[in-house]
C-alpha cells in the first residue's frame, strides 16, 4: 500500500463529492472538477472523509502499477477537493529592463525584449490579473481551482524567457532563489 494513498481526504464544509462509474466529481464553492479513477482503486466516501484502497480483485499487468495508482489518485483527489475549497494562486515576477505585462480579460501581452509582443489566451478556469508599480518588476497574478492547468500555464509563461544565471534577467516565481554565476573573471592573467 501507498503511504500517501493511506491517509484520508477530510471534505471541507461546502464542497460536495460524489462517485460513480469510476469518476469523482467534487463541487465547491470555487468551481466544479471531475477526474477518472482507475478501476484498480476504490473509493469510499462516508462520514465526511474520502478514502482510497487497491481493488485486491482487479488484475493489472504489473502489480506494482496497483500501488503506483493509490498514491497518484489520492493526490490528484486530495488537489481536487482543496482546489474547489480554497483554490490555487501563483505569482511571476518579471525581472529585467523593458520587461512588461498587462491584461484584458484573460488575454496577456507580454513585452519582453523581444521584436514583437507575445499574446497568451488563457482557459476561462484562470483568473489573472498583473501589477505594474513604479521602481518594482512587474507581476503576473494567476489563479485557479486547477492545479495542474495552472502550473502548465506558469510554465508555458516562464518558457518564453527562462531566468538566467548572470544577470538574473527572465520570469520567475515569487521567491524564488536563482543560483548566480559569476561571469568571466576580470583580473585573470
Amino acid at each position: 500500500m501507498s503511504r500517501i494513498g493511506k491517509l484520508p481526504i477530510a471534505i471541507p464544509a461546502g464542497v460536495n463529492v460524489s462517485f460513480s462509474e469510476n469518476i469523482v466529481t467534487v463541487k465547491g464553492p470555487k468551481g466544479e472538477m471531475s477526474q477518472y479513477v482507475n478501476p484498480a482503486i476504490n473509493v469510499t466516501i462516508e462520514d465526511g472523509h474520502i478514502t482510497l484502497a487497491e481493488n485486491e480483485s482487479a488484475m493489472l499487468d504489473n502489480p506494482k502499477q496497483k500501488h503506483a495508482f493509490h498514491g497518484l489518485y489520492r493526490a490528484l483527489v486530495h488537489n481536487m477537493v482543496v482546489g474547489v475549497s480554497e483554490g490555487y494562486k501563483k505569482e511571476l515576477e518579471l525581472v529585467g529592463v523593458g520587461y512588461r505585462a498587462s491584461n484584458q480579460g484573460n488575454i496577456i501581452e507580454l513585452a519582453l525584449g523581444y521584436t514583437h509582443n507575445i499574446f497568451i489566451q488563457l482557459p476561462s478556469e484562470v483568473k489573472v490579473e498583473t501589477k505594474s508599480e513604479r521602481n518594482k518588476n512587474p507581476l503576473i497574478i494567476l489563479e485557479s481551482c486547477d492545479k495542474q492547468l495552472l502550473g502548465q500555464i506558469c510554465s508555458k509563461i516562464r518558457s518564453f524567457r527562462m531566468p538566467e544565471p548572470y544577470k538574473g534577467k527572465g520570469i520567475k516565481f515569487v521567491g524564488e532563489e536563482i543560483r548566480r554565476k559569476s561571469g568571466k573573471s576580470a583580473g585573470a592573467k
